[in-house]
């Protein structure tokens, strides 16, 4: 069984939701073995100030005061940042994907335009 028919992603829109988050994302394990029937939670995509996508992934805040550090939950065995930066990408590309398959990349697109010619009023 090849990796796209063994997980999937699934996103769900949350409302109310934080100004800038698009939605949050869950990875569905579909294939025989322990973790059949199980899902992966806490992803969520933001959208930065400079109107880019990117994803985050599930972890807990820690600390005392004013200084703020995070446990991921979801890590490399080996301690590198590839693996990490493959899931997250990966979980783009399948938002991307089911935007585009829904026809709703080219209505935040003409969003956007829409946005920016307003924008442009002002200037």
């Amino acid at each position: 069984m090849d990796i796209s028919t063994a997980i999937r992603v699934v996103f769900v829109q949350k409302d109310p939701a934080p100004d800038r988050l698009v939605c949050e994302a869950e990875i569905i394990f579909e294939n025989p073995g322990p973790l059949a029937g199980l899902k992966l939670v806490g992803f969520s995509l933001w959208r930065g100030p400079d109107g880019v996508v990117y994803v985050t992934g599930p972890s807990r805040a820690f600390g005392a005061g004013k200084e703020r550090r995070y446990h991921d939950y979801v890590r490399s065995v080996d301690g590198r940042g590839e693996p990490i930066k493959r899931l997250k990408s990966w979980v783009l590309a399948e938002y991307e994907r089911s935007l585009c398959s829904s026809g709703e990349l080219d209505k935040q697109a003409r969003d956007a335009a829409e946005s920016d010619e307003k924008l442009s009023d002002f200037v």
